[in-house]
């Protein structure tokens, strides 16, 4: 399973459990989801054409590298990223 299924995986959990957010929670959530799910999809696309950034390419290595990858992406969206969740979401929020 790659980690951006783990990602999207986590993502509906999320979503799904504990208390039920505002409609507009959930609209900027989703939307800062899809934006990590990008940003992990350039970083992976980056790392395979430039070989290991952090080193090594056994699969230990490769571990890391994907949890870094995806925790830099979640980081990334959560603090404004591309801009991309928040127009996303403005956009969602006007459709409804």
């Amino acid at each position: 399973m790659s980690s951006v299924n783990q990602v999207e995986m986590a993502g509906i959990v999320s979503l799904t459990s504990g208390p039920t957010p505002s409609n507009s929670a959930k609209t900027t959530q989703a939307a800062q989801q899809f934006e990590a799910l990008l940003i992990a999809h350039i970083l992976r696309q980056a790392h395979e054409s430039g070989g290991g950034w952090l080193g090594s390419d056994d699969s230990s290595g490769s571990c890391a590298t994907d949890f870094a990858e995806e925790q830099l992406a979640n980081t990334v969206a959560q603090e404004g990223g591309f801009g991309l969740a928040k127009m996303i979401a403005q956009n969602l929020e006007k459709s409804q």
